[in-house]
């Protein structure tokens, strides 16, 4: 120390320096950063270069001298046009940021650059940078991963990462995924948190390494632990999914909240989706909501979808259709296509928005044409019924087509309804029911129970009644009712099953309670005959009358005949008058033969020659059986009709004969 002393106290610019090092640091003499400044500007001011750095620095720190940046910036200059690489990186830093100098990018570069060509590695790194971004030089990719791979190939971690980066994506060199994880590893071998991510989605999407959850896992984990969200985020996706770790809902919770808790929106979401599931977390909608909406705030689609769907539902917020649709439309507005489709139902429906056919149709063609199956289904539905669109049933068909080979049953149904009916295809059964199976196949019960008709009637596939039955079962145990009623029918019948009408009975009853109104007529003919149930004029009356009270002609018809011959009902004309009315004016021959015959014996109502003549007539027309003594005796009431009446009676049987019809 006294040698030191002596020779700065003589001028030696070495010694000053190296006087000031030992005050700054406290070695050999007391710390003291007024002394270690005074010294260094002893040095500096002879022209000292390491001096003028460290007293820059000094400067910059406001360590033994006021702070200043400018002061700090002229005596980094100073050493750096002799050339100090330390220097000229301070310099450029302080060009960067605008500290002591005028902001000027140039300048920063052109002192990085003189300090890299040193074989500064951060420096280095820095001009790569600036070369990638085009700051203060022409922007040159190539130059970029130049100066990126001095610095990396020196150890720096940044640089290392930036050059795998460049790889990847083929900027500056040719892509290459085997040379980016390798550049990746060594910045992540060094603890390089971006580096690790990186190197972790490598190894789970299997670019430029042999795909291994497990590897990537461990990636991730290295960067999560660093507070990296994007790493705490996949690595709460990889225990949610159970790939290279075990399953384990609590701990993909635990990882999503981190990532949340720092505002990772896709973290936000998934954590939102949790609460919603209940799945690691007890099931809470408002916690479900409160999340979604964190991530949804911040712009994400999916979370403002989810958030949308909240709100229809009213789950963990009020129900608010309105709050529902302005969620949707900012999804949709960024391309979501689930969120485009929604908006699209609720104009359809006119939920949160004022009804509108055209913008529903709008909204589901976005979805679609981003191969969102249900939407091209609902497109499908708008151009087949005509709104929103003119109708145009090959669009329709296009439409259903995209869907269904997407697997979406609802169009495989329709598809399968155009190709049975002809609808924008030329009618071919066996394409119908080739669609048919494919919905049939994934349990929709409409789809089974109308493959099962076309096995009965051996339309599109060969007449199999044993597969009708099969199908129709399938339909039948999902609660079809019309599926129910027509096993019911093949027990009875003993088609494709064994006759039992005990088993008809069962299949007719559950599908009678759900209302089917051809299986309320079976059930009453079953109980009117006493087949599988014991004989009950009674019941068959009543499940006749809930047939008929649905509009069944045949069941009016039937029930008439109950009053009037006073089965299961109390003998009343009048009723049996007023059910084969009902049934007449369907166009049912039956009926109309046996109005006709009221009016004649003026049974239940007054009796009238001319009605009588003109029912008589219409069931002829209609094609009742037996037509040669039903003709006789009409043509014998019009013997008891004078001429004008006769006339009337013809006219109006002429009329009811158009009005009153057989049904097709």
């Amino acid at each position: 120390m006294a040698w030191f002393r002596k020779a700065a106290e003589q001028g030696d610019a070495d010694a000053q320096n190296t006087l000031a090092a030992m005050y700054y640091g406290g070695k050999g003499v007391p710390q003291d950063h007024k002394q270690a400044a005074a010294w260094l500007r002893k040095a500096a001011e002879q022209g000292h270069a390491v001096a003028q750095f460290n007293l820059g620095l000094m400067y910059k720190k406001g360590e033994g001298v006021p702070q200043n940046d400018q002061q700090a910036a002229a005596w980094y200059r100073k050493a750096a046009e002799q050339g100090d690489a330390d220097a000229q990186y301070a310099l450029g830093v302080m060009y960067q940021k605008g500290e002591g100098v005028p902001q000027d990018h140039r300048q920063a570069a052109a002192w990085f650059r003189k300090t890299a060509e040193q074989g500064d590695a951060s420096a280095q790194s820095i001009l790569g940078y600036m070369y990638y971004e085009g700051k203060g030089v022409p922007q040159d990719h190539q130059q970029a991963a130049t100066w990126y791979r001095k610095a990396a190939e020196q150890g720096d971690s940044g640089a290392q990462y930036n050059l795998g980066l460049m790889y990847q994506k083929g900027e500056g060199v040719p892509q290459d995924h085997q040379q980016a994880a390798t550049w990746y590893r060594k910045a992540a071998e060094q603890g390089d948190s971006g580096a690790q991510y990186n190197l972790g989605l490598m190894y789970q999407k299997g670019e430029g390494v042999p795909q291994d959850h497990q590897q990537a896992a461990t990636w991730y984990r290295k960067a999560a632990e660093q507070g990296d969200a994007g790493a705490q985020y996949n690595l709460g996706l990889m225990y949610k999914k159970g790939e290279g770790v075990p399953q384990d809902h609590q701990q993909a919770v635990a990882w999503y909240r981190k990532a949340a808790e720092q505002g990772d929106a896709g973290a936000q979401n998934a954590l939102g989706l949790i609460y919603k599931k209940g799945r690691g977390v007890p099931q809470d909608h408002q916690q479900a909501a409160a999340w979604y909406r964190k991530a949804a705030e911040q712009g994400d689609a999916g979370a403002q979808y989810n958030l949308g769907i909240m709100y229809k539902k009213g789950e963990g917020v009020p129900q608010d259709y309105r709050q529902a649709a302005t969620w949707y439309r900012k999804a949709a507005q960024q391309g979501d296509a689930s969120a485009q489709n929604a908006l699209g139902r609720m104009y359809y429906e006119g939920k949160g928005v004022p009804q509108d056919h055209q913008q529903a149709a709008a909204w589901y063609r976005k979805a679609a044409e981003q191969g969102h199956a249900v939407a091209q289904y609902n497109l499908g539905v708008m151009y087949k019924e005509g709104e929103g669109v003119l109708q145009d049933h090959q669009q329709a068909e296009t439409w259903y087509r995209k869907a269904a080979e997407q697997g979406d049953v609802n169009a495989q149904y329709a598809l399968g309804v155009m190709y049975k009916k002809g609808e924008g295809v030329p009618q071919d059964h066996q394409q119908a029911a080739t669609w048919f199976r494919k919905a049939a196949e994934q349990g929709d019960a409409e789809a089974q129970n109308t493959l099962g008709a076309m096995y009965y009637e051996g339309k599109g596939v060969s007449q199999d009644h044993q597969q009708a039955a099969a199908w129709y079962r399938k339909a039948a145990e999902q609660g079809d009712a019309a599926a129910q009623n027509a096993l019911g029918v093949m027990y009875k019948k003993g088609r494709g099953v064994p006759q039992d009408h005990q088993q008809a009975v069962a299949w007719y009853r559950k599908a009678a309670e759900q209302g089917d109104v051809d299986a309320q007529y079976n059930l009453g003919a079953m109980y009117s005959v006493g087949e599988g149930v014991p004989q009950d004029d009674q019941q068959a009356a009543a499940w006749y009358r809930k047939a008929a009270e649905q509009g069944d002609a045949i069941a009016q018809n039937t029930l008439a005949g109950m009053y009037y011959k006073g089965e299961g009902v109390p003998q009343d004309h009048q009723q049996a008058v007023t059910w084969p009315r009902k049934a007449a004016e369907q166009g049912l021959a039956a009926a109309q033969h046996n109005l006709g015959l009221m009016y004649k014996k003026g049974q239940g109502v007054p009796q009238n020659y001319s009605l009588a003549y003109t029912w008589l007539s219409v069931a002829i027309a209609s094609g009742v059986p037996d037509q040669s003594s039903i003709i006789s005796a009409r043509d014998g009431l019009a013997e008891k009709l004078s001429p004008p009446q006769l006339a009337e009676a013809q006219k109006r049987a002429a009329q009811y004969s158009e009005k009153y019809k057989p049904r097709k």
